[in-house]
């Protein structure tokens, strides 16, 4: 089976349910709050091994409780931990979501031990970088270790995929050594200078990302509106599912777990994307991060649906 190496964060989710988030100065009585399993990485990592994939993570906790329960629950869905260090001195990383009736949320995190995934710790798994068949990476850890990871990958002909999230400038030493990268609106403009209102828009950005960084795929998010996907300058529109929302956290997070697992079974290019909004789709149904992921026989059976 093909192997996929997932370097990122590892966080724990408190997540309350309320009809609008706070504004300045204002209390509220949240309906729901929850404490769930989260990190960017960790979800893609889960998203990617619940529907299938064979999937190692490179990360780190802290030395806490929630913390090695976090690296259970990820050894539990099938995920090789090998690769998790634990920090002395650091507690695990921390998110508080406010998710509003509408379905959309707002999130602030606290890296605590993600901080702590230094090039010097990441190279102690190296090995397992350069025996997959892909890396994927994020943006809630050190940027100079992705950097550095990603120089290994396309040394060892280990394809490189870049979720470029949460949005922020990148260096062109990084995005020199993706193949693939996966920006939602807000992450492609930070990256293009365009701002994404019209399909042709996306098409502009993605344009720029090949020319400019040699980036063979671009696939944009476009929440509703779907995926525009770029493969060498061929842009097509891909149409997604429609859901009613209850809660969006981690549905791109599922979204690249799900493509990448649809690649690594050696799936189309587009079939893959299918894969992935399929498992997104579903995942905005249910509350919560890694806790709305989807089974990969659900996600089938949507597809089968159309």
């Amino acid at each position: 089976m093909a192997k996929l190496s997932v370097l990122g964060s590892i966080n724990v989710d408190h997540l309350m349910q309320v009809g609008a988030a706070p504004k300045g100065g204002q209390t509220i009585q949240a309906k729901q709050y929850q404490i769930v399993a989260g990190g960017k990485g960790a979800n893609q990592a889960v998203a990617a091994a619940k529907l299938g994939a064979d999937v190692a993570m490179i990360a780190c906790i802290g030395i806490d409780a929630i913390g090695e329960q976090m690296k259970q629950g990820l050894a539990d869905v099938g995920i090789d931990t090998k690769g998790i260090t634990t920090i002395s001195g650091e507690n695990t990383g921390v998110a508080m979501i406010y998710v509003e009736d509408s379905g959309e949320n707002r999130i602030g995190i606290w890296p605590g031990a993600n901080a702590c995934l230094t090039e010097t710790v990441m190279l102690e798994h190296k090995a397992a970088i350069q025996d997959s068949d892909l890396l994927l990476l994020q943006l809630e850890t050190p940027v100079t270790t992705l950097v550095a990871a990603a120089k290994i990958a396309k040394a060892a002909g280990t394809r490189v995929v870049l979720n470029p999230a949460p949005a922020k400038a990148l260096p062109e030493s990084l995005l020199r050594h993706v193949d693939i990268i996966t920006p939602n609106e807000t992450e492609a403009e930070q990256l293009t200078g365009v701002a994404i209102r019209e399909l042709s828009d996306a098409d502009v950005a993605a344009r720029k990302l090949h020319s400019q960084f040699g980036i063979e795929t671009v696939l944009i998010t476009l929440g509703k509106r779907g995926v525009w996907l770029s493969h060498k300058g061929e842009g097509e529109h891909i149409a997604g599912f429609v859901m009613q929302a209850i809660d969006t956290t981690a549905a791109g997070d599922t979204f690249n777990g799900g493509f990448v697992c649809g690649l690594l079974e050696g799936q189309s290019m587009l079939d893959s994307v299918r894969f992935g909004q399929a498992a997104a789709a579903l995942s905005v149904t249910r509350m919560g991060a890694q806790s709305s992921i989807p089974t990969r026989e659900a996600t089938l059976e949507l597809l089968a649906l159309g």
